[in-house]
């Protein structure tokens, strides 16, 4: 059975490192790399009346820009490269939803980039690689 990686992107150079890896790690074994990029959402998210009227549309609008200007072109550079490859984007909590991501394709590795663009957020909220680590059901590489 040919392994499913799955690798959460974000559009920094780190995200871009770990999707080259997942690419040469599968390109040996056989398989196939999930490009995910996942926008920060949360349900419980204080809104105003107006925001709330427009939320379907923001988040329609965050997915195209996110598929487009991100995932897009990393699948186009692995496919091109002869990788099995599928690109998508969700929202949600990234390492929750990268672990989701894990058992609805039955993949058994994650592969992420060390620091996307935000070092602020990561010291106030905690990193997307630090949070799998601690939630993941399968390994976990992190790319410098």
């Amino acid at each position: 059975m040919s392994e499913v990686v799955i690798v959460g992107v974000d559009g920094s150079e780190a995200g871009a490192r770990a999707a080259r890896f997942a690419a040469d790690h599968v390109g040996e074994q056989g398989g196939q790399v999930v490009v995910a990029h996942v926008v920060p959402w949360s349900p419980y998210s204080v809104q105003s009346g107006p925001e709330n009227e427009h939320r379907h549309t923001t988040k329609q609008q965050e997915t195209r820009s996110a598929q487009e200007g991100i995932v897009d072109p990393l699948v186009a550079a692995l496919a091109g490269a002869g990788v099995a490859v599928e690109g998508l984007v969700r929202h949600g909590h990234p390492a929750e939803t990268l672990c989701t991501l894990v058992a609805e394709r039955g993949a058994g590795h994650v592969v992420v980039g060390r620091r996307g663009h935000s070092r602020v957020r990561s010291l106030l909220f905690g990193s997307t690689p630090g949070n799998l680590i601690q939630i993941a059901t399968v390994p976990v590489t992190v790319v410098p």
